[in-house]
């Protein structure tokens, strides 16, 4: 019974290890909503795009959230950004 929790335990570990994204491969960039001009974080390793499609890019890809969210922050004090 130790063997079968050990194996299960390891093969738990091996799986989230090959789920997770690493960050180089990590790409996060704002979208703008039209019509709102509400400014999104949106995480491109995500295999859809973003409902309804009236949405502009309007960042270049960033590595991690955090630098996403520091972009948006800049675009909110310019003015380019609501929300």
């Amino acid at each position: 019974m130790l063997r079968l929790t050990a194996l299960a335990a390891t093969a738990g570990i091996a799986f989230t290890a090959l789920a997770a994204p690493s960050p180089a491969e990590a790409a996060f960039h704002l979208i703008r909503w039209e019509g709102t001009g509400v400014c999104q974080v949106w995480d491109q390793s995500i295999p859809t795009k973003p409902i309804p499609s009236n949405y502009k890019t309007v960042s270049r890809p960033v590595p991690t959230f955090v630098a996403a969210l520091a972009v948006k922050d800049g675009m909110l004090k310019k003015g380019t950004c609501k929300l």
